[in-house]
């Protein structure tokens, strides 16, 4: 049984209501699920009686609640390197490596990004619905690199989710495709459904055949005609690949996603490895403390060399007056040299001679023409 012993009195209002939901109504702060597990272990009691979750109080009653004490996860903390871009005790933001999977499953092994919080936040996790484990609000594809939130507390899970669920985050992804796109910008919104041909994929698909209504904003950051170019793609729904289902649908595959219908490019200087993907910026409100919080994620190393790789080589710099050669110190000017042609003077810099032309002994050097003495 935990230590932490909550009371609450029924106040004056419904002669009658269950219990589950005077004790929600109460502690806001706590979920109904953690509520009902109270419940279901037996830990709400009514003058020292354990209680069921639909008993009948009334104004006046006097409840007493705590919750279990939270499970350990049955997974294995595993120390992996994080980029962390944001922490404190409710939530965390990751800089995740592409290649990373986020939660374990079928197939996977111990280093998946929830075996590297568990070790990274060992000791700060309160629980998310009863067990000791990171709240994986959302998630991101295995080659897919960049920012990724993570609940610590129920009450920080609660309210991520609901912020995912009423569409009032900020999800921008930086894409490399194929090819330029004709317009600087434009919005795509078709439904996205499991591919019937190939269910490990997705694909655009009417409503009546399993299709959820997907929206993808996308603009124009950089182009390298006629290879490719930079795209930023903002999302409004989070369907499986959509932005790679989407910028498929427009003509613009994604470099390296060959599940989609990338094909090895020769005339790039570098091939991708993976899909140039990133979720490059995440804002939303804080579930706990209401501050704005507004992160980006730097380009991975990988995605930033294929794009160094597009980009023209640039001129090289003049070199500035200070590193051309000095003049010897104590060197003097020669001055100029003032010749007749007929009734004109002209004005030379005088040159030093050299020995190939330097006049014979006995000629004078007049102008272009060289005359003997007399």
């Amino acid at each position: 049984m935990s230590s932490s012993l909550l009371t609450h009195t029924v106040p004056a209002g419904p002669l009658r209501q269950r219990a589950d939901k005077a004790l929600a109504a109460a502690f806001p702060e706590h979920s109904r699920a953690a509520i009902q597990r109270a419940f279901d272990a037996g830990h709400v009691r009514l003058a020292g009686k354990v209680i069921s979750r639909d008993h009948t109080v009334h104004p006046g009653d006097s409840l007493e609640l705590d919750f279990p004490d939270v499970k350990p996860a049955e997974l294995r903390p595993v120390k992996i390197p994080l980029s962390v871009l944001f922490e404190d005790r409710h939530l965390l933001v990751v800089n995740k490596a592409a290649g990373m999977v986020v939660h374990p499953g079928a197939g996977t092994d111990e280093t998946t990004l929830v075996h590297a919080l568990l070790a990274h936040c060992r000791g700060s996790l309160s629980g998310i619905g009863g067990v000791e484990r990171p709240g994986i609000v959302h998630r991101l594809d295995r080659e897919t690199s960049g920012a990724i939130v993570v609940a610590k507390t129920d009450a920080a899970h609660r309210g991520l989710s609901e912020q995912f669920a009423q569409r009032t985050l900020v999800k921008e992804y930086l894409a490399l495709v194929q090819g330029v796109p004709p317009l600087l910008s434009g919005s795509i919104r078709k439904a996205i459904g499991r591919n019937l041909q190939h269910r490990h994929k997705m694909a655009v698909v009417d409503d009546d055949e399993g299709g959820r209504a997907a929206h993808t904003d996308w603009e124009v950051v950089e182009t390298f005609a006629p290879r490719a170019s930079l795209l930023r793609c903002t999302l409004h729904t989070g369907r499986t690949h959509q932005i790679r289902v989407h910028l498929k649908s427009i003509g613009h595959v994604i470099l390296g996603d060959d599940v989609y219908g990338w094909k090895p490019d020769s005339s790039l200087t570098l091939q991708p490895e993976r899909v140039l993907l990133h979720a490059e910026h995440l804002a939303f409100r804080h579930p706990v403390t209401g501050k704005r919080i507004d992160l980006r994620a730097p380009l991975p190393d990988d995605f930033s060399r294929v794009l160094a790789g597009l980009r023209p080589v640039a001129p090289e710099a003049p070199r500035p007056p200070s590193a051309r050669k000095a003049k010897q110190p104590g060197a003097k000017r020669r001055p100029p040299v003032s010749v007749k042609r007929g009734s004109k003077t002209s004005v030379k810099r005088a040159v030093k001679p050299s020995a190939k032309s330097s006049a014979k002994p006995g000629r004078k050097r007049v102008g272009s023409r060289t005359r003997r003495r007399s």
